[in-house]
C-alpha cells in the first residue's frame, strides 16, 4: 500500500524556509510510530530538512542529482523508481513523506492512504500539501488533540482511505 503522511495547516501549508512551521511532539511520536520499519519516501529538500537519515526504517531520497551523498539512505531519481525499490522491502505499506512536489505526483493515481495530522491554525509558508478531493476518500478515523503547554496549536488525527471505484460509482454490492 502507498500511503502519505503529512502535517498541513487549514490553508495546507506543510513547511516555511524548509522547516515545519510548528513544534508539536505528540505529531512527532504519531509518525515515528506510524512509519517505524517502513520504507519512507522523499525528495531531497525534505530529507535536508531532517538532516540526516531517520533510524529503522528505509529512507529512500528522490533528488535529480544522481552523484547526491548516500550515507544511510538510498537515493533514486524518480517517484516511480523509489516505489519500486520501496516494494522490495518486507511489508505492506511504504510512506510518501514530502514535500510539496513529490505529493503532487503521487495523490492523484499513487496514494492508497493519507494519513494527515491537521493543525487547526492557519499559518504562513511556502510549501503547501495539494488540494485533494474529499468525495474520492473515505475519512476512516479522526482523532482530536487539543492545544496544551506542549502544543501551542490544536490538531486532528486523520485517516483517509481512497474510495473503491465500485464506491465512486455509489454502486452497493
Amino acid at each position: 500500500m502507498v500511503s502519505i503522511i503529512v502535517a498541513a495547516s487549514e490553508n495546507n501549508v506543510i513547511g516555511q524556509h524548509n522547516q515545519l512551521p510548528w513544534r508539536l511532539p505528540a505529531d512527532m511520536k504519531y509518525f515515528k510510530e506510524t512509519t517505524i520499519g517502513k520504507p519512507i519516501i522523499m525528495g531531497r529538500k525534505t530529507f535536508e530538512s531532517l538532516g540526516k537519515p531517520l533510524p529503522n526504517r528505509p529512507n529512500i531520497v528522490i533528488t535529480r542529482q544522481p552523484d547526491y551523498p548516500r550515507e544511510g539512505i538510498i537515493v533514486t531519481t524518480s517517484l516511480q523508481e523509489a516505489l519500486m525499490i520501496a516494494g522490495t522491502f518486507d511489508g505492506e505499506e511504504m510512506f510518501i513523506t514530502g514535500g510539496e512536489e513529490i505529493f503532487r505526483q503521487a495523490i492523484p493515481l499513487l496514494v492508497q492512504r493519507m494519513y494527515i495530522t491537521r493543525i487547526h491554525a492557519t499559518v504562513t509558508g511556502d510549501a503547501h500539501f495539494p488540494e485533494f478531493d474529499p468525495k474520492e476518500w473515505n475519512l476512516v478515523s479522526s482523532r482530536l488533540h487539543p492545544a496544551d503547554e506542549k502544543h501551542a496549536y490544536a490538531f486532528t488525527f486523520e485517516v483517509w482511505d481512497k474510495k473503491t471505484k465500485t464506491e465512486k460509482e455509489g454502486i452497493q454490492g
